[in-house]
């Protein structure tokens, strides 16, 4: 079995708690489905960063999915190695389609699929187990081309109806990209393939820092100086506003909301600068936890020995609650809403940011147990299904 990295699975963990927090705004906010919660003009300051905080979550488990990617094909030769990922990512876009986007909506005829962050994982993977198959170069080569190049897309003017126009969207540029398959089926394609599959192929080129024969305090100074250049970059690129993302910000009337502009960077699809304001403190972070142990620690881990479990229940166990809250508060069978993504989600239906975070500090806790039963089960099992879940 492939050595596990502490402080990957801490980071890991602590980005699968965090993740759950949009979610539980997303179905619990009162403005969770009426308003944008990073909108400078119309937020505040909690709303903005419960929002903001999240953004961490998508490019560190790509990335992370890349870095074990590299550690596990360690004890593999290349060729099983590939194939091991390109199965893994036809898997994991099969369980987007099915399992993750059943618990998702809880609509049971998929009439709204929703393409998000394992569809993404999944085709990344499988290039990335295309590439890799060949040459680790070609790899961090393609990786940085996607990861600082893609905004130049921005430019470029594509098919804008027909299928051409689709498949441009879904593999690098969509942004609520609303598919009509037929007029009782939709499919949201809110994660565009590319982007996302830069940042795996720089995690799993990343992943060399790891090998036993690399030096700790070397691999803590790469990550601490990649780090921080990154949120450098983000930087000069946000002042300069120009190229990195797809809509520049805008002056704002007021400090506040010029700091939020600022921030505010697009993640549909991931921009550059996007990618550099979340993965410049992810990698330092990475590099500070590597000494950490704590009971706060293993706590956070249990999450992030098994993040796949984890997004999957997390999601069940919140729709279920917006279930019985549905029913509750007095709404009935003819209230749900078939074209709606969530199903049971009502526009007007919701609670303040006090009752979201504390739905959201229930539901991580209800999952540790469930989370660590499973995390020991895989360490001492060795059924080949484990390996996919």
């Amino acid at each position: 079995m492939p050595r596990r990295i502490a402080s990957i699975d801490i980071l890991r963990g602590l980005i699968m708690i965090v993740m759950a927090l949009d979610h539980t705004r997303d179905y619990f906010h009162i403005t969770g489905v009426t308003a944008d919660p990073l909108d400078p003009a119309t937020t505040t300051v909690g709303l903005y960063f419960t929002r903001w905080i999240t953004h961490f979550c998508a490019p560190g488990f790509v990335f992370l999915s890349g870095l074990s990617a590299f550690l596990s094909a360690q004890k593999k030769t290349r060729q099983e190695a590939a194939v091991f990922l390109i199965k893994r990512g036809a898997w994991l876009v099969v369980a987007e389609l099915t399992i993750v986007n059943l618990g998702l909506t809880f609509n049971p005829f998929f009439t709204f699929v929703i393409l998000q962050v394992i569809w993404a994982i999944g085709w990344s993977m499988i290039i990335l187990g295309l590439l890799s198959r060949y040459s680790f170069t070609l790899t961090l080569v393609i990786g940085l081309l996607l990861f600082f190049g893609h905004n130049a897309a921005d430019y470029i003017t594509f098919p804008q109806q027909g299928w051409t126009a689709d498949l441009w969207r879904i593999l690098l540029t969509a942004s609520g990209t609303i598919i009509v398959l037929d007029e009782h089926h939709l499919v949201g394609a809110f994660y565009a393939i590319l982007p996302w599959t830069g940042i795996m192929l720089l995690g799993y080129c990343t992943g060399y820092l790891y090998r036993h024969s690399f030096v700790a305090v070397k691999r803590k100074q790469l990550l601490l100086i990649a780090g921080s250049s990154l949120i450098l970059l983000f930087v000069v690129l946000r002042l300069i506003n120009h190229y990195g993302d797809p809509v520049p910000w805008q002056p704002q009337a007021s400090a506040l909301r010029q700091v939020f502009a600022f921030l505010n960077a697009s993640k549909y699809p991931p921009s550059l600068d996007y990618a550099c304001m979340t993965l410049g403190p992810l990698l330092i972070a990475l590099a500070l936890l590597e000494e950490v142990q704590s009971p706060w620690t293993r706590f956070v881990t249990v999450y992030g020995n098994v993040p796949f479990f984890y997004y999957i229940l997390h999601f069940y166990l919140l729709h279920a609650l917006l279930v019985i809250f549905f029913y509750l508060t007095g709404y009935n069978n003819s209230q749900i809403i078939d074209n709606n993504p969530f199903f049971f989600r009502q526009a007007h239906f919701g609670y303040t940011l006090p009752v979201v975070y504390a739905i959201w500090a229930a539901v991580v806790l209800a999952l540790y147990y469930p989370c660590r039963w499973f995390g020991e089960y895989k360490r001492t099992h060795t059924q080949w299904w484990l390996r996919y879940i």
